[in-house]
């Protein structure tokens, strides 16, 4: 699926950014095409310096810097560089967009124009050569597009676009070369052949080195069209440096509508489907086998049971001798006056349940949202900015949800239930998040979010989540209890021995691994997105991995819990949540093994923010599919045992 910009997104997202606008103005970017006339100034913006890696090599860096960070030097526009207006999205993902001193003006090719010239001294050039080193990359905005290289995937052949471009390289002799001259080369399209009517669909950036060696006038010239050394900045003296730029304008095909296309990109695509597809008939007939052997086996012992219990009315005589052979039956009848009973922490097992419902409704809504072009990469920060606005204005699902659950268990303390619910999980990724910001901070980082921004958050979350939370939780709890089936008796029934698979930590390793082959293809996609700078647009293959991971999830939680009852163990709710849940674990282990192959981060703060976003990210999965695990194995108990009959 390729995601192309949609105008009605705006309406929306524009909403979205009403609570966020206490803080700093926000807008809302490339929503409508910007048309421009023959020698018009087009604005080129400059974004954080990111980290990138080649393919099939390692990326050195988490760590993102601003562009106009003192020690790297770049030239400044006149009166300063000036802030662009951004999304709450966009600054969460580390997005902080500036003006630049480049003049672009439509349709019109200038050679060697000069920025400014600079002196790197001793400290300052170790610095920018340790940057180098790590891969850091200059990311520039053109009317939206990011500014790129074009590279060839030697697999299928084609050509694309990869944001960013190198601030330098390492060469064959270990010297870091520097890149102070840029060729910027911008693709337009004529509107309908109008010659007036001008749009940018395409920008790349080849930089070079040049060691020059007179003073570069400020106007056009075609002085940097020779050829001259690579400029190595000494680390053991100063460097003089001029930085140049030439602007070529080349005519193009392609419509503004598809201008993202060269963008996106996927490595060896049938290696995806054919994975994609493995996984699908995997996980259907996986499910097609589970539920005939549970529906074979459900429809024996509910006939068995019925039987029994009708023979047991009709013929009196015989009832000492029918019910010890009930007696000496094994199965989960044996169970029904415990398998309702309060499991032990039924607060904090609700609390989890009712953030689980509000991230699957979340998730659910997000993709949705992403299938229907809503989340174009064009709107910078739109997914951060859609998933933090659903999961505030769905506090009130969570809410319903635990209040419910809460009573349906017996809980009496309500009001505990009622102030956990909004603030727990929300409290624990917020203080995970402060924290691993601290060290962004430290670094100087650009991706450390700001003060004012964290502020709107709290507020955002307390002024308008906790109170949706609590609303419905009111709900919920006014709302009449959920009966079980079955009644519960007073004295609990004691719990055999239970096989070894049966025991909490091998179910919870067999059941957990199941969900994560239903996602593991696309999850490596995703982890490339998030640590390499990648952009990420393959909703549709995501929305088919988030059904296969559901079904899965629930199949194999139902197909536990059907076990375990059968063998006499009526504490099923934990080992549900915990046995579905346990997917989270293979998920951190996964980013360990992704962190140990393709990551060399160097220095303890790039460790830290990288196992500990993991970690957050494993948790919030860990609430998702603990929660799915336990709500079909409660409708998967609840129909059993509302099928039979009990004296």
């Amino acid at each position: 699926m390729q995601l192309k910009n949609h105008a009605p997104s705006g309406a929306l997202l524009a909403s979205l950014l009403v609570a966020p606008q206490i803080a700093s103005a926000f807008y809302l970017p490339g929503v409508a095409p910007t048309t421009y006339k023959p020698g018009e100034l087009v604005p080129l913006y400059v974004n954080s310096i990111r980290p990138v890696a080649a393919p099939d090599a390692l990326l050195h860096s988490v760590v993102s810097y601003d562009y106009y960070q003192p020690h790297f030097q770049f030239c400044q526009p006149e009166g300063g560089p000036k802030s662009v207006g951004e999304s709450l999205g966009s600054i969460l993902f580390g997005d902080r967009i500036k003006t630049s001193p480049f003049e672009l003006k439509m349709k019109q090719n200038e050679t060697c124009k000069m920025l400014c010239p600079t002196t790197y001294k001793q400290g300052v050039a170790f610095y920018v050569n340790d940057k180098i080193r790590q891969g850091m990359s200059l990311n520039w905005l053109v009317d939206g597009l990011p500014a790129g290289q074009r590279i060839k995937d030697e697999l299928t052949g084609t050509e694309f676009y990869n944001p960013g471009f190198l601030m330098g390289q390492v060469d064959g002799d270990d010297h870091v070369i520097f890149n102070n001259h840029y060729d910027i080369l911008i693709e337009y399209h004529e509107v309908s052949g109008n010659p007036d009517q001008l749009r940018v669909v395409g920008v790349l950036v080849q930089p070079e080195s040049k060691k020059y060696t007179k003073d570069i006038p400020k106007e056009s010239t075609d002085v940097c069209l020779s050829n001259f050394e690579p400029l190595e900045l000494k680390e053991d003296g100063e460097t003089k440096v001029q930085f140049t730029y030439s602007v070529y304008w080349i005519p193009s095909q392609t419509a503004w509508a598809t201008r993202w296309d060269k963008y996106l990109h996927v490595f060896d695509p049938k290696i995806h489907w054919f994975s994609l597809i493995n996984s699908a008939v995997i996980v259907v007939f996986l499910t097609l086998t589970v539920m005939s052997v549970l529906v074979r086996a459900l429809r024996k012992d509910i006939a068995r049971y019925n039987r029994l219990d009708q023979i047991n009315l009709d013929d009196l005589s015989g009832t000492s001798a029918l019910e010890d052979g009930v007696q000496e039956d094994s199965g989960w009848k044996l169970v029904h006056g415990d398998v309702f009973r309060t499991p032990s922490y039924p607060m904090l097992l609700s609390v989890f349940l009712g953030n689980g419902a509000q991230l699957f409704v979340m998730t659910g809504f997000t993709i949705a949202f992403a299938l229907l072009g809503f989340l174009s990469p064009s709107n910078r920060g739109s997914l951060g900015t859609i998933i933090l606005f659903l999961y505030t204005i769905l506090g009130f699902v969570g809410g319903y949800t635990s209040a419910r659950i809460y009573k349906s268990m017996g809980g009496e303390k309500w009001k505990m239930n009622i102030i956990l619910t909004p603030v727990l999980v929300p409290g624990i990724v917020f203080g995970t998040f402060f924290f691993l910001n601290l060290f962004l901070w430290v670094k100087e980082s650009s991706g450390a979010v700001p003060f004012t921004t964290m502020l709107v958050i709290i507020l955002i979350w307390f002024i308008i989540s906790v109170p949706l939370s609590v609303t419905g939780s009111w709900l919920g709890f006014r709302a009449a209890a959920i009966e079980p089936p079955v009644r519960t008796n007073q004295i609990p029934r004691q719990i055999p021995p239970v096989t070894t698979y049966l025991k909490p930590m091998p179910s919870m390793l067999l059941v957990g691994i199941l969900p994560f082959g239903a996602i593991f293809v696309e999850l490596y996609f995703i982890m490339s997105s998030i640590w390499f700078s990648k952009i990420y647009y393959m909703f549709g293959f995501l929305f088919l991995c988030y059904g296969l991971m559901i079904l899965t999830c629930a199949t194999v939680t139902i197909l536990m819990v059907y076990f375990l009852l059968c063998a006499e163990n009526y504490n099923w709710q934990w080992r549900a949540f915990l046995a579905a849940g346990a997917s989270a674990g293979y998920i951190f282990m996964n980013a360990l093994i992704y962190w140990a192959s393709k990551l060399s981060l160097s220095g303890l703060a790039g460790s830290v923010l990288y196992i500990g976003y993991s970690a957050l990210i494993s948790f919030l999965f860990f609430i998702l599919t603990g929660s799915i695990g336990f709500f079909s194995s409660w409708w998967f108990v609840r129909k059993i045992y509302s099928s039979i009959k009990i004296d």
